[in-house]
């Protein structure tokens, strides 16, 4: 059996347009020439794809599913081009992009899909590492960009871009002790247990918010958020991490006595100096840079916001 992408593209133009001349017309081809091309090709494949008892050819069961397996075969080949155009061009062919929980994931499918209309062939890994565990897949080269909460320090390997403040409410269950004080000093967070965001590293970092003497780590501030609300803790959990959980409707926010403001989280985005980016790394290192972060829902009340 040999197939060629003509016969291929006059089988699916004749189907589309109901005729060999118009689908001559379509293909800037002779009618001869599609028709020629439409039965080399049911020869080739041993089955009649049109009938042609008619004014007009019809499908045969044949045609109708071989139609959809010939549109696949050649939309494949639109992308095979695309691909090999785009490395042409300099755009790389697949990118990897670590993003810390703590940047909105409303922010990033934002950004991913016009990344997608802009390059539609670059393969995309999306991992999501937290905290330092982002920087350290950039730097053994693991990442091309990472989204990450700033460190203290950043190993001089990385550059960096400050992206914004994400905030960090204070968050527990309506029944918690915590919940029932007017004003929440900062004793008081030490009496009780504390869930914190952990990391697959040891290190000071993942320390930074710690407050109470009894902690217990978790790999995920969307588990977070359904630890608290069992009353098995509180937390400080981005503000979008808790508006976007089912939970959020039975969680308070205590107000702070020592602090008028959630805390803020500083977000930064990261790359390997030595590592140079093509077309579509360079892109997308712009487009997060100028990317504001969205801003929380006013803080007016104890409760969360219902759907917010």
């Amino acid at each position: 059996m040999s197939l060629s992408l003509e016969q291929l593209q006059a089988f699916v133009a004749a189907a589309e347009t109901g005729s060999f001349s118009a689908a001559a017309r379509r293909l800037r081809k002779a009618q001869s020439v599609v028709s020629m091309a439409v039965s080399n090709l049911e020869i080739d494949l041993g089955s009649p794809l049109f009938d042609r008892a008619g004014r007009y050819p019809t499908l045969t069961p044949a045609g109708e599913r071989l139609l959809v397996e010939a549109r696949v075969i050649l939309e494949r080949c639109e992308h095979f081009r695309g691909v090999a155009k785009s490395l042409g061009e300099g755009v790389e062919s697949r990118l990897v992009l670590a993003v810390d929980e703590l940047y909105p994931e409303e922010t990033l499918g934002s950004l991913l899909e016009e990344f997608s209309h802009r390059f539609p062939s670059v393969e995309l890994e999306l991992l999501f590492p937290l905290m330092e565990d982002v920087s350290r897949l950039v730097l053994e080269g693991c990442a091309d960009l990472g989204i990450m909460w700033r460190q203290e320090i950043l190993p001089p390997a990385l550059g960096f871009r400050v992206l914004g403040r994400v905030p960090m409410p204070i968050v527990c269950a309506p029944d918690h002790p915590l919940a029932r004080q007017p004003r929440v000093g900062f004793e008081e967070l030490k009496r009780y247990r504390q869930l914190m965001v952990a990391v697959r590293s040891d290190s000071e970092e993942k320390k930074r918010l710690r407050v109470a003497a009894e902690v217990w780590w978790v790999e995920s501030q969307w588990v977070i958020v359904e630890l608290v609300k069992r009353k098995l803790g509180w937390a400080f959990v981005p503000w979008h991490v808790v508006a976007n959980s089912p939970a959020a409707a039975e969680l308070v926010s205590p107000v702070l006595e020592f602090d008028d403001q959630d805390w803020p989280v500083p977000m930064e985005l990261v790359w390997l100096k030595q590592r140079p980016l093509g077309k579509a790394g360079t892109w997308l290192k712009e487009r997060v840079s100028q990317q504001a972060l969205p801003q929380p829902w006013p803080r007016s009340a104890a409760a969360m916001p219902p759907g917010a």
